[in-house]
């Protein structure tokens, strides 16, 4: 039983005197950086002398010494390293390694050994991973359109560690193939290819590479424009159904796209050369004046690197205007104006309701508050002067003009009926006296004359007065 004991012992002397050494147990370094491997010794008293401080590396079949450390002596460094080790603080208590610049070859498990007496020696052990930011690219490839899938585009992400994982994103139909190479570095490239059958529909289509890796803080996103040769596409533009004789400028227009873009325009006929009437402009098909010459055929050939193409353009000559084109036109054109229209008198009824709106709440305002109408102030009574019963006469007024002297031709009038001004009044009890004019009458003969060719009988005709009245009119 003491055998075991003493072991158990031993062991937990062991632990204790390896944790005396402070060590970081994983550093992480960058190519071409900085590595500080930390190794501290604390002070353990008098009875504990430290002699030497070695650090080294475990390679698997063997420990090799990198740097060494004796007082009194300058720091050694056994393997050749080109200057890259260095000790932060060479002392007895601080052996920290600095490694710079880094490489991939430095990962690996690091030792920190202390040279003590009496206890022997202490070590600590730290791991050291080396990360590698990668170089990330992505082009497009220049591909023919066909019908067989081909990689239309490569993503790279080259010199990483640990290896870069490579995605795309992309609203074309098609897959992704990767492959990975180890580098002598030990770092690792990776190449993936986007595959899909090319079509002229994708040519100028964007895509996405997306690489991910350990050093990137977020994911790197590369876009690619695909770059698909195609021969050109063509389309004749310009003929309306409405080709007359004698009709001037009618043109017709060659509409071509590919990748490359077309250069080579050609125009032609299938009997030949063209009518003499026609001028060609590039893509242009001129017709000054129309004729039955133009009642043909004609064909737009354009060609580029990848191929060529050719349309045709039947084309029908009328003996005057085709109306019937005209009378949708009229019907288009009729309708936009009616939705315009439409449209301004909506507008105008929503502003019309708006200023009613506007005017209620006005007037609610206003019931709501005081009036705002302040009468004027009450004035003495003033005493209305007397009218002069003899008024002056009026000067320069004719009296009785003849163009209303009532017409003595006919039979004189009857000596019972009264005048105007001898109708009896409300205040008059008997009828008055035929006697002669009184003053006032006078007064009003002068005044308006035209009372006295209004006094007619009621029984009398308007003939007899020259114009036409109503009996109503003779007050």
């Amino acid at each position: 039983m003491a055998a075991p004991r003493s072991l158990f012992c031993w062991c937990l002397l062991s632990v204790g005197l390896s944790q005396r050494v402070k060590v970081r147990n994983e550093v992480t370094g960058y190519v071409g950086e900085e590595a500080v491997l930390q190794c501290l010794f604390p002070p353990a008293g008098p009875e504990v002398k430290v002699n030497q401080v070695t650090w080294m590396k475990d390679t698997g079949d063997k420990k090799q010494n990198l740097a060494v450390y004796v007082p009194n002596h300058e720091p050694h460094f056994p393997v050749a390293t080109g200057g890259r080790l260095r000790f932060l603080n060479a002392s007895l208590q601080d052996a920290t390694l600095v490694i710079h610049p880094l490489r991939v070859s430095d990962e690996g498990t690091y030792i920190c050994e202390f040279a003590t007496y009496p206890h022997g020696n202490e070590d600590g052990i730290t791991t050291l991973r080396i990360l590698a930011r990668p170089t990330n690219m992505a082009e497009a490839r220049k591909v023919q359109a066909g019908n067989a899938a081909v990689p239309v585009a490569v993503c790279t992400s080259a010199n990483g560690k640990p290896p870069a994982n490579i995605t795309w994103r992309s609203s074309l139909p098609g897959n992704a193939s990767a492959s990975e190479v180890t580098n002598g570095d030990g770092t690792v490239t990776v190449t993936s290819h986007f595959n899909m059958v090319p079509m002229a529909a994708a040519d100028q289509q964007q895509i996405t590479c997306v690489v991910t890796q350990r050093t990137l803080p977020e994911p790197e996103n590369l876009p690619v424009t695909l770059a698909v040769l195609y021969p050109p596409e063509v389309t004749i533009d310009g003929y309306d159904d409405n080709w007359y004789l004698s009709r001037n400028e009618a043109t017709l227009r060659c509409v071509a796209k590919g990748n490359p873009p077309p250069t080579n325009y050609s125009w032609s006929t299938p009997s030949g050369p063209l009518p003499s009437t026609v001028h060609v402009q590039n893509d242009q098909l001129v017709v000054q004046s129309v004729d039955v010459a133009v009642n043909t055929t004609f064909i737009c050939q354009v060609s580029n690197s990848v191929g060529t193409t050719r349309v045709e353009q039947i084309v029908l000559v009328r003996a005057g205007p085709n109306m019937a084109g005209a009378g949708t036109t009229g019907g288009i054109i009729g309708g936009i104006i009616a939705a315009i229209v439409a449209v301004a008198v909506v507008a105008t009824g929503v502003l019309i309701f708006r200023q009613q709106q506007k005017n209620r709440t006005e007037q609610d305002d206003d019931l709501d508050g005081p009036p705002a109408y302040k009468p004027p102030p009450p004035q003495k009574k003033t005493e209305e002067p007397e009218l002069d019963s003899h008024p002056p006469v009026a000067e320069n007024i004719p009296l009785k003009a003849s163009y209303f002297e009532p017409s003595l031709a006919g039979d004189p009038p009857e000596p019972d009926l009264p005048r105007y001004h001898e109708l009896p009044t409300l205040e008059d009890k008997e009828p008055a006296a035929a006697t002669g004019p009184s003053p006032e009458d006078e007064y009003l003969d002068q005044i308006n004359p035209i009372y006295d060719a209004l006094s007619v009988a009621s029984g009398e005709h308007a003939q007899e007065q020259g114009f036409i009245m109503s009996p109503a009119l003779y007050v």
